[in-house]
């Protein structure tokens, strides 16, 4: 790995938390086509239409954080069977309304932002800006995101209040 000037037995470490997030980001991405079919009532043009936008940026970082570890010489997970033992996240059921499709997601956001963190922080004690740099594009994308999520459930819980 000469060209990236990166020892590769201290980027074990970063490899090991990058497949983490590679399957959580798997289990978020399905959740999210789940959640885009399984859309109904009163909020469906806009959620669904908000479901794919994020699925889609999901596949985008799917196949980024993949190429990470091909680029730092490891191979990524591949297979549904070791991303739902790895990751952080769990299935969601098809039957839940609106507004626990969204709580469910920023529940999401909050457990792939706290691995996003230990990636770079572990990325970082192995001098690897590069790996630093990528995910923490990332963890600033998915927290305005969450703000732009919980905006809409506060407007929600304002309108069950009244």
């Amino acid at each position: 790995m000469n060209y990236l000037n990166l020892d590769k037995s201290k980027t074990t470490n970063t490899v090991k938390e990058l497949n983490i997030l590679l399957a959580d980001y798997h289990l978020y991405y399905q959740k999210l086509r789940n959640f885009h079919w399984n859309i109904i009532g009163h909020n469906f043009f806009d959620l669904h239409e908000q479901f794919e936008e994020m699925y889609d940026d999901a596949k985008v970082k799917i196949d980024e954080i993949a190429e990470r570890i091909l680029t730092l010489r490891f191979q990524p997970e591949s297979n549904y069977t070791d991303y739902l033992k790895m990751s952080n996240l769990s299935e969601a059921s098809s039957e839940i309304e609106d507004f626990q499709m969204v709580a469910a997601l920023l529940d999401d956001h909050g457990t792939i932002i706290s691995q996003m963190r230990k990636v770079v922080d572990v990325a970082d004690k192995d001098g690897d800006e590069g790996t630093i740099d990528l995910i923490g594009a990332y963890i600033r994308e998915l927290e305005k995101t969450s703000w732009m999520l919980d905006a809409w459930i506060m407007k929600k819980e304002e309108k069950q209040h009244s």
